[in-house]
């Protein structure tokens, strides 16, 4: 039975409260989510300040080292360099600079004198373009004071946080998310089964529940089943025996733009569910921020219900 994908009637409403509850929330709680983490990046660069000499010594033993310190090397310069404009300065392999980006590591396969190579290459364009103007004491050949360290990471750190603040703001709201879930089936009488217990999606006692679980879906074509990771997986307390749980996928959005590119993503997710599981699995969204007609209907004709944030009540209606 359908809660809200088949009430178009409430669906601006529910937008606009939803839209204010978000504009809320960022207020009030997104500048702090942001300093906890520039607080952390920050020491985090003071550490690849004293692994490079203070910035004198970008060489291809450290590198080799510490692959994951080149994000800040990179924001190190004067501009900033791009993941693209650095492999394209310093004439390097796009695969090596991935896998240090990405991963922390270099690339298994890469042979050795090609690797050290381009390793000399970055440290040579990072140390040739660092910015004179936070880095002051690389022009006067001296040590740095505290005080110019201090004021060099922080600023480094400004510049790694601009470059991934909507992954840090979305983050911390997902986690918000979660936890209002687990607030209210904590009100409702449910326990919450621990993670890294070994508990399965199928194999939750009724009144249990469990965040970001995998569920194992067959792909067309492909004979290995691929894991979906889910945010919130709830086996009802009056679930009978064999009965599939409550699968729950939070998503929050600022803005109306990036809902609208990525809305089929929930529609894969759900169908390659039923392939699978038949149409007896229950996937709904909960939703908090910009989600308008276009996004919810599409939803609704994909058969996606959801719960909004400002009406979480509603998941009793879903049987929990």
């Amino acid at each position: 039975m359908a809660v809200n994908s088949n009430r178009p009637d409430r669906w601006k409403e529910d937008t606009a409260l939803s839209v204010d509850m978000y504009n809320e929330w960022f207020m009030r709680f997104a500048p702090e989510a942001f300093r906890t983490t520039r607080e952390r990046t920050t020491e985090e660069v003071r550490e690849t300040f004293i692994a490079t000499r203070n910035l004198t010594d970008v060489g291809v033993e450290l590198l080799k080292a510490k692959p994951s310190v080149l994000p800040t090397l990179r924001m190190s310069t004067c501009p900033p360099l791009a993941r693209d404009r650095l492999i394209g300065l310093a004439g390097v392999s796009g695969n090596l600079v991935e896998k240090m980006e990405k991963d922390g590591r270099l690339p298994p396969r890469m042979e050795q004198s090609n690797l050290d190579r381009d390793l000399e290459k970055i440290g040579r364009t990072i140390e040739q373009m660092a910015d004179p103007e936070i880095f002051v004491w690389l022009e006067r050949e001296d040590c740095p004071t505290d005080l110019e360290l201090l004021r060099a990471a922080t600023i480094v750190a400004d510049r790694l946080c601009g470059a991934v603040a909507n992954p840090i703001i979305r983050n911390a709201q997902e986690q918000r998310q979660l936890d209002a879930i687990g607030d209210w089936l904590n009100d409702a009488g449910y326990r919450l089964a621990p993670s890294g217990t070994g508990v399965k999606y199928d194999e939750l006692k009724p009144g249990t529940y469990s965040f970001r679980l995998n569920v194992p879906v067959e792909q067309e074509g492909s004979k290995k089943p691929v894991n979906i990771p889910v945010d919130a997986v709830v086996m009802p307390k009056n679930a009978r025996k064999g009965e599939l749980p409550l699968l729950i996928e939070a998503k929050s959005a600022g803005d109306y733009t990036n809902v609208n590119k990525r809305r089929k993503e929930e529609a894969a997710k759900v169908n390659l569910l039923r392939r699978t599981y038949g149409d007896n699995v229950r996937f709904v969204l909960f939703l908090c921020g910009y989600f308008e007609s276009s996004y919810l209907g599409y939803e609704a004709a994909e058969g996606i219900d959801w719960v909004w944030e400002h009406r979480i009540d509603d998941f009793g209606k879903f049987g929990l």
